[in-house]
């Protein structure tokens, strides 16, 4: 089963857009970002979410520590 979450890769200016469920949520600049998108679209306990599990969250371009703008 495909993850439930897609961060895609930096764009030029540090930007993630973000996919919950086949929607997208949000654009991010940190990790936090990506809960408050999540809390927005319903998850409950969002705060708790592992962004780490592969299960759940499919990082692109780089995991949850790559934030630098794309060259």
């Amino acid at each position: 089963m495909p993850a439930k979450l897609v961060v895609y890769p930096p764009d030029a200016n540090g930007w993630r857009r973000v996919r919950y469920d086949g929607a997208a949520i949000g654009v991010a600049h940190r990790p936090a970002d990506i809960r408050v998108f999540l809390a927005g679209a319903g998850l409950q306990d969002a705060e708790d979410v592992d962004l780490t599990d592969p299960d759940f969250v499919e990082w692109r371009g780089g995991g949850p520590e790559e934030w630098e703008p794309s060259s």
